[in-house]
């Protein structure tokens, strides 16, 4: 594989785990915190937990994703760290 195709998908995985991480760790205590409506601010704290756990399989597979992008990088595409990445 071309190293700017490399690049370019270690680029897209960060780009797409920034948001997810700048939400959770700014935007998510902030909404619990100041709810719109404190009379729902009951129903917000399941959510705000269904999110946390949502992004933590999610930063998982990225993570897991960048691992396999440097195996590739470095011309071990196929060799036992890369099987155990993938099957995780």
């Amino acid at each position: 594989m071309k190293q700017g195709s490399l690049l370019l998908l270690k680029i897209a995985v960060c780009l797409f785990g920034t948001p997810a991480l700048t939400l959770c760790i700014f935007g998510l205590p902030w909404l619990a915190n100041n709810p719109v409506s404190p009379e729902y601010a009951h129903i917000l704290y399941p959510v705000v937990i269904g999110i946390y756990g949502s992004v933590i399989p999610f930063c998982i597979a990225l993570y897991q994703t960048l691992r396999i992008l440097n195996s590739i990088d470095n011309g071990h595409a196929f060799s036992e760290l890369s099987v155990r990445a993938l099957k995780l």
